[in-house]
């Protein structure tokens, strides 16, 4: 069981990392301003199914590696610093994304749900994002890897069903005012790149 100061820590990221302005959530407010709240619960749905995928490829292979392989520990460790450094540079320079999507004709709930969990599962930066960002809260010393992992994976799954959930049942509001205020969606990127740097950092100080 992961100590209380590391699960807290965790969610506190997760929730700024969710908030930030990106694909997912742009996604899930410009279904649920053009087809209504019930398309961007939906397409929530399918993005926290996707993450189910993304957990447990880490907590089996990612469990492997420290078990068994300082080079593999110390390469993986490296690369995922460096990506998390990239998205720390992306995240900074990042314009504010624009609500204004293309007219089309209107998905079922069920294709939106399916929608969301390809977007999420077939998405590699999602799967080295999952490598580089989980691994730096679980530690030996507090019980089997897997099982820290799962719930990690569980706590990420909340935060996305909270957060992208409330964005949908809010996206007229909140859709209208991200949509007419960059400057709030610059600040939002700006606090992104900030935790991004800080993980990184983090994560390439981090001793096996």
């Amino acid at each position: 069981m992961l100590p209380i100061e590391v699960l807290s820590t965790f969610t506190s990221v997760a929730i700024v990392l969710a908030l930030a302005p990106g694909p997912d959530n742009v996604f899930v407010l410009t279904q649920s301003a053009m087809s209504g709240r019930p398309a961007g619960i939906a397409v929530t749905l399918g993005l926290a199914t996707g993450i189910i995928a993304h957990t447990t490829a880490v907590a089996l292979g990612v469990a492997a590696i420290f078990a068994t392989s300082d080079l593999a520990f110390n390469l993986l460790k490296w690369i995922g610093a460096g990506y998390l450094a990239y998205l720390a540079i992306g995240a900074w320079r990042a314009k504010p994304e624009s609500l204004q999507a293309e007219k089309e004709k209107p998905m079922s709930l069920l294709a939106l749900y399916r929608r969301g969990v390809i977007m999420n599962i077939t998405n590699p930066k999602v799967s080295i994002f999952f490598l580089s960002f989980l691994p730096q809260f679980v530690n030996p010393l507090h019980g089997p890897l897997t099982l820290q992992f799962a719930q990690l994976g569980f706590i990420f799954i909340l935060v996305t069903l909270l957060v992208f959930g409330g964005v949908a049942l809010a996206a007229g509001t909140i859709g209208q005012k991200l949509s007419n205020n960059p400057k709030a969606q610059v600040i939002l990127n700006r606090i992104a790149a900030t935790v991004f740097l800080g993980l990184a950092l983090k994560l390439a100080t981090t001793q096996r």
